[in-house]
């Protein structure tokens, strides 16, 4: 990362955000924030460009990798900066099995929303990653040791792979109706938001009814639990790069056919349904699901999908909405860490601009210069 000089950085040029494009001459102070009035003798860092406020990854897991939990905080920190470094500068850690809060005090990396780990049932997840429950009458505790545990974010496994039904293995709820609605009012009583992984259809009417405050993948969505959704203020984060890989799970659930049909199924109609959800005012955020078998850096790559499931803000999904929605400022404000990515031409006109960003700006420290 370079230094800051002591009198600080200005950037000219066109800052996009949820006003549209504007003229911009922006001041970074010494400490690596905005600030409110030029500074004399600052240094020029960009003198032409199309500025943005850093992206988000609303869903990703930092510590997660192919093979599981990363036991490693360096390899941890690699994760962060690969998304970092593609202008991801506020990543929302979807549930993860690794305590990453030491990374939020380096100054090299994005900054890191946790959501402690995934709540789940014995055999209903991911070996390995989940906080599992035999009772789920235990759902009210543990979601309050989560919320304690995390930064305002509690991640529950809403549906997974039941291999014990009677009419064959499929998508199943794993929680019954009135204890989400407690759990999910315990969490709201502590200050935490909720969202939950739900692929399938089934499980989703008693999350969204008991108040759940996100849906992550949502892939099994209808036209009345849109409509449902819109009404609640209930957010969608679609993760369409993850939804791609479904067809490649279906593929490899031989023994288990109503799952697999089902899967293929979900991929078919995903974007159609996201496109719904949209139309329908429901809010619909950026999130790759990073981590496991998806690599960190690919915010671009979601971007690009929710254009092509017909948002009309996909870059503010991933930039100065979802920031708003996570609590943030939705743009350059005095006195704010000056977090920022830079292109070289307007993305708006070309979405492939978004995959080499020209400057990324963490709190004032360019850490990614392209030629």
């Amino acid at each position: 990362m370079a230094d800051l000089p002591a009198a600080g950085w200005r950037l000219r040029g066109t800052l996009l955000g949820p006003d549209g494009a504007q003229g911009a001459d922006l001041y970074v102070d010494g400490t690596g924030r905005i600030s409110p009035e030029p500074l004399p003798g600052a240094e020029d860092l960009v003198t032409d460009g199309w500025i943005l406020p850093g992206l988000v990854d609303a869903h990703c897991h930092v510590g997660l990798g192919p093979d599981g939990p990363v036991t490693d905080i360096e390899e941890c920190a690699a994760q962060a900066r690969a998304d970092r470094d593609a202008g991801a500068l506020l990543l929302r850690d979807c549930g993860s099995p690794v305590d990453t809060s030491a990374l939020q005090a380096r100054d090299d990396l994005p900054e890191i929303i946790r959501a402690g780990r995934h709540v789940a049932r014995p055999k209903r997840y991911i070996p390995g990653l989940a906080a599992e429950l035999d009772d789920p009458r235990l759902l009210v505790d543990e979601v309050r040791a989560q919320a304690a545990h995390g930064d305002g974010w509690v991640k529950l496994v809403g549906d997974w792979i039941d291999r014990g039904l009677a009419e064959g293995a499929d998508l199943a709820p794993l929680w019954p109706d009135e204890v989400l609605v407690e759990a999910i009012a315990a969490a709201h009583e502590a200050g935490a938001r909720v969202t939950a992984h739900v692929f399938g259809t089934d499980a989703l009417p008693g999350l969204i009814r008991a108040g759940i405050d996100c849906i992550e993948h949502g892939s099994g969505l209808t036209d009345d639990l849109i409509t449902e959704m819109a009404e609640r203020g209930t957010a969608l984060v679609p993760t369409l790069v993850n939804v791609e890989t479904f067809p490649s799970i279906a593929a490899r659930a031989t023994k288990y056919p109503r799952y697999a049909d089902h899967m293929q199924a979900l991929h078919d109609h995903a974007w159609e349904r996201v496109g719904a959800a949209i139309e329908a005012g429901v809010a619909v955020y950026a999130g790759t699901d990073a981590g496991g078998g998806i690599r960190h850096g690919r915010i671009a790559d979601e971007i690009a999908e929710l254009a092509r499931a017909g948002h009309r803000d996909a870059i503010g999904a991933a930039s100065w909405a979802a920031r708003s929605w996570l609590g943030r400022p939705a743009g350059p404000e005095a006195g704010a860490p000056a977090d920022l990515v830079v292109y070289d031409r307007d993305p708006r006109d070309d979405l492939g601009v978004l995959q080499a960003p020209s400057v990324v700006l963490v709190r004032g420290r360019p850490v990614s210069v392209g030629a």
